[in-house]
């Protein structure tokens, strides 16, 4: 059996949603292609009036694409910084999600944070804006979790 390899999650960048802008040329292109193909041969062939259609539902997805084209400003560890500066406890453990709002697909950095403690006794959750670090919500209360039932469990199965 090869031995386990440890992996480093810290060198891990999410893509910015800028890139959406790359598949929106894309989308032009084949839609210039398919209305080019439609207008340019005589009906009856094997080019139909579907290659126009779906030219044009190409053209009008590259423009959702293009307009859902955000530039984050705020990357992940950017975004982990701005959530602790939002929560009352001091932050041991937190993961970052993104996520989107609305139409034009908007990103949002979603953070869950745990107190310093051994088990945590607090959690929070912080959701704010990768374009411009506005923040949404700001949850905290008392971790509900029951830290030692799990680590019962957790040697159970090593055992």
């Amino acid at each position: 059996m090869p031995a386990e390899e440890e992996v480093d999650f810290s060198a891990y960048v999410f893509p910015d949603t800028r890139q959406r802008r790359y598949t929106a040329v894309i989308l032009w292109l084949l839609a210039a292609l398919g209305i080019g193909l439609a207008v340019g041969t005589a009906e009856g062939g094997w080019i139909t009036r579907g290659a126009l259609v779906g030219g044009i539902v190409l053209a009008l997805g590259g423009i959702w694409f293009w307009l859902a084209g955000w530039r984050m400003r705020l990357d992940q560890e950017a975004a982990l910084i701005e959530a602790t500066r939002q929560v009352s406890f001091g932050v041991g453990h937190a993961a970052a999600n993104l996520g989107w709002r609305g139409v034009r697909s908007r990103p949002t950095w979603r953070i869950l944070l745990y107190s310093a403690e051994d088990p945590p006794a607090m959690r929070g959750f912080v959701e704010l804006d990768a374009i411009d670090g506005t923040v949404f919500e700001v949850v905290e209360e008392s971790n509900p979790e029951d830290w030692e039932k799990l680590r019962r469990e957790e040697g159970e199965r090593e055992a």
